[in-house]
């Protein structure tokens, strides 16, 4: 015969381990994306920095990452940047119209496509198109074991794999940074001419009245950043994918929308400090 204060015990005691096994699994899934994560991904920054310096350089690796990152992104990035300048120049136009000085529109223009939209612009194309891939190829060789093989055989995964992309991310997104400011400008160009009944003279003119080369030099710097960045992200979520081709896939959802995170703070802080380090251009 069983006591009804007994089982209400045994009960009451199922459902309080219930409820703190669920908010143990909330902490630990709280602690691995503010600690643990970040520290693992860290941890593989300074071991690709290790081996970027470690001979032999993967140089063919390299040249196929650059080739395969240049096919998949150049023409995207000029379909991008050609309404992405037009419409910096649209809204740019009306406004310096408004303030009644618009010889200085292509100034502002340059300003607003150099410093912020080309470098933009080129880390979204590189961390979409080519992080999205790599993170893809890497995360395959995980599951078919080709990783654990590679360490078996004495190879290093990073060096091999990791260094090699990494540095085709960066290296690519230095050109297409160029790319987007030319094509933008060209853009911008159109619309404020033929749009905006704008003089052609007094946009070109106007290039260097407030922009200046450490504008365009910033704007590599993040464009370098930008790739290192998404070229890491993408290791980093490939060489820890499980779970079978699911795993695979959520390894490359997370990697699209960590980089885009990371992306934005990168430009938050790099700008920031610009402006406060080079002074600004007087007219």
């Amino acid at each position: 015969m069983s006591t009804p204060g007994i089982g209400a015990d045994q009960r009451g005691g199922r459902r309080a381990g219930g409820s703190s096994g669920t908010l143990r699994k909330i902490g630990d899934g709280a602690a691995n994306v503010a600690i643990k994560e970040p520290g693992r991904f860290f941890a593989l920054c300074l071991d690709t920095a290790r081996q970027l310096f470690r001979p032999p350089f993967q140089w063919r690796e390299f040249i196929e990452q650059a080739w395969f990152i240049v096919s998949v992104t150049v023409v995207p990035t000029m379909l991008v940047a050609i309404p992405f300048g037009g419409v910096l120049s649209l809204q740019v136009g009306g406004l310096i119209r408004q303030l009644g000085a618009q010889s200085y529109t292509g100034a502002t223009a340059v300003v607003a496509i150099v410093r912020e939209a080309s470098p933009l612009v080129t880390s979204l194309l590189v961390a979409g198109a080519a992080g999205s891939a790599m993170c893809a190829d890497i995360g395959s060789r995980k599951i078919r074991e080709e990783i654990d093989a590679m360490e078996v055989l004495g190879i290093n995964p990073l060096q091999r794999l990791v260094v090699p992309r990494t540095l085709a991310c960066a290296f690519v997104a230095l050109f297409l940074n160029g790319l987007v400011s030319v094509v933008g400008l060209l853009g911008g160009y159109f619309f404020n001419v033929v749009l905006q009944d704008g003089t052609p003279g007094a946009y070109l003119a106007s290039f260097n009245a407030i922009a200046q080369l450490p504008d365009l030099v910033q704007a590599e710097i993040k464009a370098f950043v930008f790739g290192i960045t998404a070229g890491l992200v993408a290791a980093y979520k490939g060489l820890n994918a499980k779970g079978g081709p699911k795993g695979v896939g959520d390894a490359v959802n997370q990697t699209v929308v960590i980089t885009f995170m990371l992306l934005f703070v990168e430009n938050f802080i790099i700008s920031t400090l610009y402006t406060q380090f080079v002074p600004a251009k007087g007219m």
